[in-house]
């Protein structure tokens, strides 16, 4: 079940897009009349155009709405999966959805509607519809003790990406070995358009030398030396689309405090400011929950991939030949092309490896709303085919 409002007399949409876009969208639209009536469409975008009226089954059902001060407000609702060509799955996990939003009312009596064009009164947005597993509610670690690391009141830039890192170090009231059995993130209910991951590590101890009324923090490129220790070990890592709240395995815990070398962490948080919105103050980070007892295993993390950087380019043992498949970063190709002085030796090394054949390309570093990192591995199994079944629950968002 959904609910969509929007400061507008007219028609609002919400769709479900299988890459951030139009295309493909599968689309729910409505406007309250001046009678008050609710009127409500599934709809379907085929590209950059105004979407058509679903013609195989209707799967989006307003339920209510009302138009006060203003604003326009629809409840509606759609099944999880609806086996319509014309419709896109609620997955688990990060789903897009898109918005827009007209000034006016469609006129039922014209072709299509007759709907007005959005212009830029449109967006998008990750969020996460269903869980990749059932989480526990928070109220279930009440009784635990906890810590915090949460940014300072830091001013975001306005600027559409930004990687900053803060270190902490681990509150001194845990003299003896402790487990934590679970951690929550907290992002600002203000800023949840802007925070798109966030990774803590721990620091190196032997290599960390620290000020502790002065611990580094910064735009991670601006720090490198002074944070260079603590980007190793993975300690935890969530994005959009992952719960807030995770829970460890019962038979095992993060084992901190006592005698144990690891007293400092870092907190990576990746801002993506599309919008370049200035004026964002923001305190997110995460919370552990520390158990009194310890469990039978100490808990770490395996992080599976190849980092697509110099440092990821790995040398497999014991083999004479060999192909690394990688990728230059866009902001570097694109000082290559711009700023690189051009001489005829250049050109003709450049035509050496140029040919017009068609051929698949397959590129890394692109949009941001393609990384997907896990805290926990999701439970495989082999697909079955089969054909699809409507499930007869409704989703409520």
């Amino acid at each position: 079940m959904f609910e969509l409002h929007i400061k507008t007399r007219g028609w609002i949409a919400l769709g479900i897009s299988p890459a951030g876009g139009m295309t493909g969208a599968d689309i729910g639209m409505g406007w309250i009349d001046q009678a008050g009536n609710v009127h409500f469409q599934d709809r379907y975008a085929f590209n950059f155009s105004k979407p058509i009226r679903d013609t195989t089954t209707m799967d989006w059902h307003g339920l209510q709405g009302r138009e006060q001060n203003g604003w326009t407000a629809i409840q509606f609702k759609r099944l999880l999966d609806t086996c319509d060509s014309m419709d896109v799955p609620i997955k688990s996990g990060t789903n897009i959805l898109i918005f827009a939003y007209g000034l006016m009312d469609p006129n039922i009596g014209q072709l299509d509607d007759d709907i007005s064009y959005h212009e830029n009164r449109r967006g998008s947005r990750i969020i996460p519809l269903q869980s990749y597993s059932d989480p526990p509610p928070e109220s279930k670690f009440a009784e635990f003790d906890s810590f915090d690391f949460l940014m300072n009141n830091y001013l975001v830039p306005p600027t559409d990406t930004t990687y900053y890192c803060k270190v902490f170090k681990l509150p001194s009231h845990f003299p003896m070995k402790r487990h934590a059995i679970a951690h929550k993130i907290i992002i600002d209910s203000t800023n949840r358009d802007l925070v798109h991951h966030m990774d803590t590590y721990e620091c190196h101890p032997e290599t960390t030398n620290f000020d502790d009324t002065n611990l580094p923090e910064g735009e991670c490129d601006q720090i490198v030396k002074q944070i260079k220790t603590c980007v190793s070990n993975m300690m935890t890592m969530w994005s959009v689309g992952a719960d807030h709240v995770s829970e460890y395995v019962p038979e095992a815990g993060y084992p901190i405090g006592g005698d144990l070398p690891v007293k400092y962490f870092m907190v990576q948080v990746h801002y993506d400011n599309a919008r370049l919105l200035s004026n964002r103050r923001d305190s997110s980070g995460i919370k552990f929950y520390v158990d009194s007892k310890l469990r039978q295993y100490d808990l770490g993390y395996v992080v599976f991939g190849l980092s697509s950087s110099a440092y990821g380019i790995a040398i497999p043992p014991h083999v004479d030949r060999f192909i690394i498949d990688s990728y230059c970063p866009t902001n570097f190709s694109k000082k290559l092309l711009m700023d690189l002085k051009w001489t005829p030796q250049l050109a003709e090394q450049w035509q050496q490896f140029y040919n017009n054949a068609s051929r698949r390309v397959i590129f890394g570093g692109g949009n941001i709303v393609n990384q997907q990192l896990l805290s926990a591995i999701p439970p495989y199994n082999d697909l079955v085919s089969e054909s699809c079944n409507r499930r007869k629950a409704w989703m409520k968002y």
